[in-house]
């Protein structure tokens, strides 16, 4: 672990000790999150979806009463039968059916069913990951506006100074009015940049209490973080790391076999389906279905066995299994696609974090440098030794070197954070996920 040991600038306050630090601020946002709640959602809806194709294992029960009205009644030839047919028939029936065989319809929509249940789960992880990237982001966004902040407002004070004692200077004569007019225009230009780095705090600070769903005039105050480590992985290691770690490459796997369970339920038609059911019937000529004229049996039953198959349809199937075949050649592309997207990310954040450490590391040095020749222009413009522009140009420099500083120092920690995403880090529990 390195400790870098910041140089504070004039007036730099330091971290509140009441703030909020940087895990309190990822817990919140994934508690808050509504990307995360619909994302559970979706979850909860593909479990009710598992349950609802298990039912389809198990026979159905129905029940079905009709009641007909004829014209007028029937009798038989035989006077000693009389009515065959009632004016009016009430009849009541109670199915119950068992498929046996359907082409394996329900086995694979049941199958389907649970893959999308572990897609939603491993998706609902994966948000869950991108909120925490994203809180680590505004979180180190606006550690930096504030330091950047603070930058202008010491370029401000510094300026401030500075064109005092320019204009007591040239009150008595002791300097022309051009290095007066030097200091003046550039401490408007400071304050102007005062007024774009305050706007720019505002506006982080209103995107982190939007991440945390608080009012948007929430005043902000993260706990610094001064200390960071050097890289520890070389590239090769995060992209190896990448590969066996990252879910959205099982959820490209799960894809992949989805869409070929897909084809294979789209050859349903090219076999019979076979179903077993069994009817209790009562008749009767009123409501209550017992019997009457007219009505020979009023309670029977039967079992019948059921098959169907649609043979021929114009080569509809053959298309159907065509298409989901297709779709399984696009799903193999799209994770190929997936892989080489992963390297790059990996690989792009890799070289940033390790351009804004060498970065750190030599600004770092360059800082009290920078601070030393502004004090010795300063005290030197003061003895009349030098000019007011050698002044505005050591300040500039302080100014520039701090703000370098900053940058790459946050840019820093976004990079590592950028990092471990692309690397699948926090690493997801696949089992626990599935």
């Amino acid at each position: 672990m390195w400790l870098v040991a910041v140089l504070p600038a004039c007036g730099e306050e330091t971290a509140d000790s009441t703030g909020i630090d940087l895990d309190k601020t990822v817990a919140l946002a994934l508690e808050v999150n509504l990307s995360a709640q619909i994302s559970s959602e979706r979850t909860q809806a593909a479990n009710a979806v598992v349950k609802s194709r298990r039912t389809a294992f198990l026979p159905t029960f129905s029940a079905q009463y009709n009641y007909t009205r004829n014209d007028e009644p029937r009798f038989s030839v035989d006077p000693t039968l009389g009515v065959v047919t009632p004016e009016e028939e009430f009849a009541f029936v109670t199915r119950v059916t068992q498929p046996v065989f359907t082409g394996f319809v329900v086995t694979n929509r049941y199958i389907l069913a649970r893959m999308g249940l572990d897609v939603a789960r491993l998706n609902e992880a994966l948000v869950r990951t991108n909120i925490i990237l994203e809180a680590k982001r505004i979180y180190f966004r606006l550690l930096k506006a504030q330091k950047l902040k603070l930058v202008a407002e010491e370029a401000v004070t510094m300026l401030e100074a500075q064109a005092e004692v320019a204009a007591n200077f040239h009150a008595v004569g002791m300097t022309p009015l051009n290095e007066l007019l030097k200091t003046k225009v550039e401490l408007a230009n400071a304050r102007q940049d005062l007024v774009a780095a305050q706007n720019n705090l505002e506006l982080v600070g209103a995107d982190f209490n939007l991440l945390l769903r608080r009012p948007i005039g929430t005043p902000a105050a993260p706990v610094d973080i001064l200390d960071f480590a050097p890289l520890s992985r070389t590239l090769a290691e995060c992209l190896d790391a990448a590969e066996k770690d990252r879910v959205e490459v099982v959820v490209a796997d799960l894809e992949i076999q989805i869409s070929a369970r897909e084809v294979a339920l789209a050859k349903k038609d090219y076999f019979p389906t076979v179903q077993i059911q069994g009817n209790y019937y009562k008749r009767g000529t009123d409501w209550q279905v017992d019997g009457g004229e007219g009505i020979f049996d009023s309670s029977f039953w039967d079992v019948q066995a059921q098959a169907r198959w649609d043979f021929w349809q114009w080569g509809k199937t053959g298309y159907d299994v065509a298409e989901k075949k297709r779709k399984l050649a696009e799903a193999r592309l799209n994770r190929s696609e997936l892989m080489d997207n992963i390297q790059r990310q990996v690989k792009q954040a890799w070289l940033k974090a390790d351009e804004s450490e060498k970065n750190i590391i030599t600004v770092q040095s360059a800082i009290e440098q920078a601070r030393e020749s502004f004090r010795i222009s300063e005290e030197s413009f003061k003895e009349q030794m030098a000019t007011s522009t050698d002044v505005l140009d050591a300040r500039t420099q302080l100014s520039e070197t701090m703000t370098r500083y900053y940058n790459s120092l946050y840019d820093y920690q976004i990079a590592l954070a950028t990092l471990d995403r692309a690397m699948g880090i926090p690493r997801i529990d696949i089992s626990e996920a599935q």
